[in-house]
């Protein structure tokens, strides 16, 4: 899993959190696009500019708990 945290929240104030972490998921076609698919605050998953994220790198047990609400 990849974790990313919203820098920007401009335009997405609604679906996005600025400085929330929010789990990457696997798009090829949207990363193409300059696009990176997450699970935003309505709880589903929606492209959103990758401009707005940053990645972040957090060791496996953490990022298994930080996550082990939302499996």
């Amino acid at each position: 899993m990849n974790l990313l945290i919203c820098v920007d929240n401009t335009g997405f104030e609604a679906s996005l959190e600025a400085r929330k972490l929010y789990q990457r998921l696997d798009d090829p076609h949207g990363e193409e696009l300059g696009m990176v698919r997450v699970v935003d605050e309505s709880g589903e998953d929606y492209l959103h500019p990758a401009s707005l994220f940053q990645p972040i790198h957090v060791g496996e047990r953490l990022e298994r708990r930080l996550f082990a609400q939302a499996a």
